[in-house]
């Protein structure tokens, strides 16, 4: 049996990787599909650790092999879309910034005989797929538009060259090179978006709070990991990118960018950052006041689902605040155990109108429990959890009314909801977005919701008659 070949391992500089000559994009490899916001994305975080000794880019993972022709190449066998980027950037750079009428023109000798060294050696990726030409093409421009700028200074080149780095694993066998990158993957944690979240706003920490880092890492880990995934995907990502206008499907690390924000330390003086840094020095200087001592008041930082976030501690704050609003809204609108009567719903005589009905309907209806009406079920609870971080209680059983209308509509119109159906009903008519622009609940309760034609709903029969009830079906 042969042996294993040894695994090797090491960190490049973005100036080593693209530099070697033996680097290869293998026939195999999918297509180009990084788009100019995954570009701006990489250049704001590039931008933000640039007062860093070195910043890793992540991982790359390599197949040596030897050709027809006996030359050793490098194929990639993941990190292609982060290294093709990078190779765009250094291509724009020689454009944009070494030639004789370029307008910002790099001065510094060791950077100008850096990419020329590389403008000799670099590969020029080249696909057949129309998707990768035009991903590259409008890459291109975008980090040209990028890298031309005056604010990307000398300092900044040398930085992303030099500084910026990524880990490389190297191995001889095409199989085990695509098994190790297949466990990689496979092992999640460092995969999983809400991990990333955490990984980068540790680093965001200001030295002031230190001291609170290792309660707030005790905390994160003693939280349920699923719970969490949850909280984000099914919540705070869904509620967060539809106030934006934009599909909200499936949670991955592309859209951590969702939950990163400002630093208050390191951000400029912009006029939009003003409120944030005075609430954030406020609450502080309040609650470590010595009064605090004698009277016990706390105040919480004002969170709300749609704001810019603010980096390091105040996330973690964030995050457990709509922990726990999330968890009160569970018990206080869906259905409980007891020992007496099986289940019942806190608060319920609270409400007026029709909205105790609707909560005794929708846990009791018989469909409830299917894929799609379970995704009904979140729209539901996604928008009402957006108008009650919004409004508070103020006129609950209303919104409720509303937000039940809204919602169930799609189960009542369609036989089949998939996740694509419920995703293109927010859109097609986005209350996400009247709660983000609203002033006053009447502006949300005063929206004017279709009548619904005549429907059979088998398993909803329960909810049609509602509906019917309300004025809202023929």
């Amino acid at each position: 049996m042969t042996a294993t070949a040894p695994l090797k391992k090491g960190v490049l500089s973005v100036r080593e990787l693209l530099g070697d000559e033996r680097l290869e994009i293998p026939v195999y490899q999918r297509p180009y599909k990084w788009t100019a916001k995954n570009i701006s994305q990489l250049f704001s975080d590039i931008a933000l650790h640039k007062d860093k000794t070195a910043y890793r880019l992540g991982t790359v993972v390599f197949h040596q092999e030897e050709d027809k022709n006996g030359e050793i190449k490098r194929n990639i066998v993941d990190g292609q879309q982060r290294t093709l980027s990078l190779m765009l950037a250094v291509r724009a750079l020689i454009n944009e910034r070494t030639g004789p009428k370029v307008s910002n023109p790099i001065l510094r000798k060791d950077l100008l005989e850096t990419l020329n060294t590389l403008g000799k050696n670099m590969k020029d990726p080249r696909f057949s797929s129309l998707t990768s030409q035009t991903n590259l093409h409008n890459n291109y421009l975008a980090v040209s538009r990028i890298v031309s700028r005056s604010e990307f200074t000398e300092e900044m080149v040398d930085f992303l060259l030099n500084r910026c780095e990524l880990v490389f694993f190297e191995l001889n066998n095409i199989s085990e090179a695509f098994q190790f990158f297949d466990s990689q993957n496979a092992r999640g944690r460092d995969l999983e978006p809400h991990d990333l979240l955490k990984a980068f706003h540790l680093r965001e920490f200001t030295e002031e709070d230190e001291h609170l880092k290792a309660d707030v890492v005790s905390h994160w880990e003693n939280s349920d990991s699923e719970k969490l995934a949850k909280l984000f995907a099914n919540y705070l990502f869904r509620i967060r990118n539809w106030s934006r206008g934009e599909s909200a499907r499936y949670f991955g690390k592309e859209h951590t960018y969702l939950f990163k924000g400002v630093n208050i330390n390191r951000i400029d003086r912009y006029p939009y950052v003003e409120q944030l840094r005075m609430a954030h020095h406020f609450v502080d200087e309040y609650n470590q006041h010595y009064q605090r001592r004698i009277d016990g008041n706390h105040l919480a930082f004002p969170f709300h689902l749609d704001q810019i976030i603010i980096n390091g501690r105040r996330f973690f704050e964030m995050i457990g605040h709509y922990q726990q609003k999330i968890a009160s809204f569970q018990c206080e609108f869906q259905p409980q155990k007891n020992d007496v009567s099986g289940t019942h719903l806190q608060h319920l005589s609270e409400l007026e109108g029709f909205a105790p009905r609707i909560f005794t309907e929708l846990d009791t209806y018989e469909g409830k429990g299917r894929t799609g009406d379970r995704y009904v079920r979140s729209l539901f609870d996604c928008l009402l959890i957006a108008y009650i971080d919004k409004f508070g209680m103020v006129e609950i059983s209303r919104a409720i009314e509303k937000v039940f209308i809204w919602a169930y509509s799609l189960r009542l119109k369609m036989q089949v909801v998939q996740l694509a159906s419920m995703d293109n009903h927010v859109l097609e008519n986005n209350l996400f977005l009247l709660i983000k622009e609203a002033t006053q609940p009447a502006d949300f309760l005063g929206v004017e919701l279709s009548v619904l034609p005549k429907v059979n709903a088998s398993k909803a029969a329960a909810i049609e008659k509602l509906f019917k009830e309300m004025r809202y079906c023929e």
